[in-house]
């Protein structure tokens, strides 16, 4: 699978949290996956230039002020769950007939922040999700902002749908389809596990990357359904694996970097004797 080096690097720098990535780090992530130097450093200085990332003392970088909000809201998946309470038969919703849409980019980021918190269309204008989120509309609203939905839009409360309406909200979200896919991934992420030990530490941490991507964007993009229409049991699972699977995803990346870093002081070392002769035979 071909990984875009602009994902990876935000990926990991979201990954190891507030401590700093170092350039030979990156350069030596991007190698397990077939990125040269060469494109790295271009990556490096465009995510710079956009304030996606910012240099940390000389030759680190951890996430800007550009992907602060984005990734605060993609970490929320560890703790998901606990923002989700009982469904009465309500909706959230959120009008956008008034916005523009010859904006490229606002309306790019005004459907990821309406994907990642699970709307969808009711109609042209109008999208909506059950309100089973808390703690509750303002929350949901501040959000929806800060991931990029215009503030003009109007974010509430919908209740009382009339039958026919009714019935098309309960058909918007693909439902038979994520008890499986749950159940899919669950399985993946289990099995990975259950083998991980026995592969080599670059194999173990590139295959980390790539099957916990997968997991993790379902989750960061599940719509959070309450029943009836999932099953919530299969979503529980799930959840409980992948975070299983991000602690061990996690460390295996901590000491893949460690042995880089011990590997780079053990050629200093090796190293500094023979510049200590020179500069002895220099001085006679």
């Amino acid at each position: 699978m071909k990984v875009n080096p602009k994902n990876l690097i935000l990926e990991l720098l979201l990954a190891v949290g507030e401590k700093p990535m170092t350039a030979r780090e990156a350069i030596l992530a991007c190698a397990l996956f077939g990125i040269s130097e060469n494109s790295l450093r271009v990556t490096l200085t465009r995510l710079t230039a956009a304030n996606l990332i910012v240099m940390v003392g000389r030759g680190a970088y951890r996430l800007g002020p550009a992907a602060t909000d984005l990734a605060d809201e993609v970490a929320t998946w560890r703790t998901v769950e606990t923002r989700l309470g009982p469904w009465h038969g309500g909706y959230f919703g959120v009008h956008c007939g008034a916005l523009g849409r010859s904006d490229r980019m606002a309306l790019q980021r005004r459907e990821r922040a309406l994907q990642m918190l699970g709307f969808r269309p009711l109609e042209r204008g109008l999208y909506i999700r059950p309100d089973n989120l808390i703690p509750g509309i303002n929350d949901v609203r501040q959000r929806l902002y800060k991931l990029g939905l215009d503030r003009e839009a109007s974010v509430f409360l919908i209740s009382g749908l009339d039958a026919e309406r009714e019935s098309q909200a309960q058909h918007l979200w693909d439902s038979d389809a994520l008890a499986p896919t749950y159940a899919r991934l669950r399985v993946q992420l289990e099995a990975w596990m259950a083998s991980a030990q026995q592969l080599p530490l670059e194999t173990a941490a590139r295959d980390a990357f790539l099957v916990g991507g997968s997991a993790i964007h379902q989750l960061v993009f599940d719509p959070l359904l309450p029943e009836p229409f999932i099953d919530a049991a299969q979503r529980h699972a799930f959840i409980q694996a992948v975070q299983r699977f991000d602690e061990t995803g996690r460390a295996i990346w901590i000491r893949l970097f460690d042995s880089y870093a011990e590997a780079s002081s053990a050629a200093q070392a090796l190293s500094q004797p023979a510049e200590l002769e020179s500069d002895h035979e220099s001085s006679h």
